[in-house]
């Protein structure tokens, strides 16, 4: 049976403890970025087809992360919106050093 999370708080420790492997928070962190990078450049361009490429952009790499080298299920597929969630912030803390890639 699956845990119900009743915040995001709650949630992020459980998510944080699914990325425990270096090279799959690099992933995640690459797929985050390339999916700001495709977004800006579609506001530049105005190519709005392109913003189909933005989640298999972002899960793409997240997903090998977690296939290849955590070797667990990704959280998307249980909680898809906490994780969400849980990716950009996790980009935000390691961005500001908080989480060490």
């Amino acid at each position: 049976m699956t845990k119900q999370y009743q915040s995001f708080k709650s949630f992020y420790p459980f998510y944080l403890s699914q990325h425990k492997n270096r090279i799959c928070r690099r992933l995640h962190f690459i797929g985050s970025l390339l999916v700001l990078c495709t977004l800006g450049y579609v506001i530049v361009t105005q190519q709005l087809t392109l913003l189909l490429l933005l989640p298999i952009i972002g899960y793409g790499f997240a997903w090998l992360g977690h296939f290849f080298f955590e070797k667990n299920k990704p959280a998307t597929f249980t909680y898809p919106l906490y994780s969400l969630i849980g990716d950009w912030v996790m980009f935000k803390d390691i961005l500001i050093g908080r989480i060490k890639i």
